[in-house]
């Protein structure tokens, strides 16, 4: 699929093994408690809807979402350092809505750190609400950080 974010054209191409070394180079960059690759792989596994983004041919994102009825859940999106600030994280996040959309979900889910306040206005800005609050969720430097919720319509 190719679609268009603010730097250009954009490809999202499916995840496979040969992916995994970047993007968990990537992670690792990008995370302060990253997926393992095993993690990774799991999901590739596990038949979990699992992206690369590219932009000029070069990887710049990932994401690994779950399909589950009439539901889709976030469990990974991230869009390389150098990259971000360019509209790559919501055309990504864009293309895992129509993803969702054509496996027959309805609504949208994910969780999300209180303290990371670019994720945060990302989703709301593309119609994700708060809908509660998982307490103690995330590992954090000084013990645990709550998530908070959040879901869209589809």
């Amino acid at each position: 699929m190719i679609s268009r974010a603010t730097s250009g054209e954009v490809e999202f191409v499916p995840m496979s093994e040969g992916d995994l070394d970047w993007v968990v180079a990537r992670e690792r960059e990008l995370h302060a408690f990253p997926w393992t690759r095993g993690n990774f792989a799991d999901s590739l596994a596990a038949g979990y809807s699992c992206w690369l983004m590219k932009a000029g041919g070069q990887a710049v994102g990932y994401a690994v979402m779950m399909l589950v009825l009439d539901e889709a859940h976030l469990l990974d999106i991230s869009i390389d350092r150098e990259a971000q600030g360019r509209g790559h994280g919501a055309a990504l996040l864009g293309h895992l809505r129509a993803e969702a959309r054509r496996h027959g979900a309805t609504q949208f889910f994910l969780e999300v750190r209180p303290s990371n306040a670019a994720a945060l206005s990302l989703y709301r800005s593309n119609g994700f609400e708060h809908v509660g609050r998982r307490r103690d969720y995330y590992p954090a430097a000084d013990g645990r950080e709550d998530a908070i919720v959040m879901r869209c319509a589809l």
